[in-house]
C-alpha cells in the first residue's frame, strides 16, 4: 500500500517504565505514526468522512498513552498498534515510540521502539 497518513510529534507525559520513579512521576512520550491505506475515496470526495480522521488517531493515541501503566514501551506501542488497527480501517500501523529524558546514569536524549502490525488477512469463504 503507497497510501499513508502520517502523525509525527505527538506528545504525552506517561507513566510507563520498569522503575517506580517512572511509573510514579511519568515522563514525556512522543510518538510518530504511518497509517497505511487506501485514500483514493477521500481524494475524490474531499470530505473528512472519506478517510481516517487524524484528529481521533491523535485522540486514541494520547488516551492509550496517559491510560493503564505498562513496564516496557514495547508493550505501550503495541497497544497503540492494535488500537489503531481496531478503530480504523487501516491496512498497516508504525509506531515509532521515543520515551525522552529516560531514568539512565547519564545523558541520553531519548529511549525507543518502532513496530510496524498489520491487519489480519481474512480468508475467503467457498
Amino acid at each position: 500500500m503507497a497510501d499513508k497518513i502520517l502523525l509525527i510529534g505527538i506528545k504525552f507525559h506517561g507513566f510507563h517504565g520498569l522503575t517506580r520513579l517512572e511509573r510514579k512521576i511519568g515522563v514525556r512520550y512522543r510518538v510518530d505514526v504511518e497509517l497505511s491505506l487506501d485514500l483514493t475515496a477521500s481524494m475524490k470526495s474531499d470530505r473528512v468522512g472519506s478517510t481516517v480522521d487524524y484528529r481521533k488517531v491523535h485522540d486514541l493515541i494520547v488516551e492509550i498513552g496517559r491510560g493503564e501503566s505498562y513496564r516496557l514501551i514495547e508493550t505501550l506501542a503495541g497497544k497503540i498498534a492494535y488500537g489503531l488497527l481496531a478503530r480504523f480501517p487501516i491496512e498497516e500501523a508504525k509506531i515509532r515510540l521515543l520515551k525522552e529524558t529516560p531514568v539512565l546514569d547519564g545523558i541520553v536524549e531519548g529511549v525507543g521502539v518502532e513496530l510496524t502490525r498489520c491487519r489480519p488477512v481474512r480468508k475467503r469463504k467457498k
